[in-house]
């Protein structure tokens, strides 16, 4: 195999160890994904590797439950940079409003990874939220959200943002989406970054 199939390949990799490794809070073996100047977007946190770890076992003892699953990617490489693409799913499982609810939301895993001393990780995770839907475990409950709030955020991740509000979580509001200001600027950033540029600020 060739080089650039080989860099793809430990890309994808990866990609795959960060959804199992987090979901199953193997958080030792997870920091190895990312550099130690990695940081993470999400629409309830922003912030370092170390950090993210942190406060997603605190949240796991407190009983929040997220789990991720993949799709297909694609695997941008110039040198030793580049920008991963993945599908995925987020599933969120919430009492919103004294019901237990699902979550699930839709979109990509926009990844900046850099290979250092031939080693390639994250830099930066920055995921795009395409679609999402809320609907109570049981069938025959029923739930009344709440308008106002649901009317605040974007589309691609209302409810999401919505479900984890409700259980006190403080919500990035400018996350990309499908299509709009945020995901241009985001597409920008890429090509800067596999350009050789350095990465701008991450708030």
């Amino acid at each position: 195999m060739d080089d650039a199939l080989l860099d793809r390949l430990a890309i994808r990799q990866l990609v795959e160890d960060w959804a199992v490794l987090r979901d199953a809070r193997m958080w030792d073996r997870l920091r190895a994904v990312w550099h130690e100047d990695g940081r993470m977007m999400a629409t309830w946190f922003q912030g370092s590797r170390d950090e993210f770890i942190k406060v997603s076992e605190e949240g796991y003892q407190m009983g929040v439950r997220i789990l991720h699953f993949l799709g297909g990617s694609i695997i941008d490489v110039a040198g030793s940079r580049a920008i991963a693409q993945t599908k995925m799913t987020i599933s969120q499982r919430a009492t919103v409003d004294g019901i237990l609810c699902d979550v699930v939301c839709t979109g990509r895993f926009y990844d900046f990874f850099e290979k250092r001393r031939e080693v390639w990780a994250i830099v930066l995770r920055q995921p795009i939220y395409e679609k999402d839907r809320l609907d109570p475990v049981d069938p025959q409950a029923r739930i009344r959200l709440d308008a106002d709030l649901l009317g605040q955020f974007s589309e691609g991740y209302r409810y999401l943002a919505y479900a984890q509000t409700k259980n006190g979580f403080t919500v990035k509001r400018d996350m990309p989406t499908l299509k709009g200001v945020e995901v241009d600027a985001l597409y920008r950033r890429g090509a800067a970054w596999l350009a050789g540029q350095p990465l701008d600020g991450t708030s």
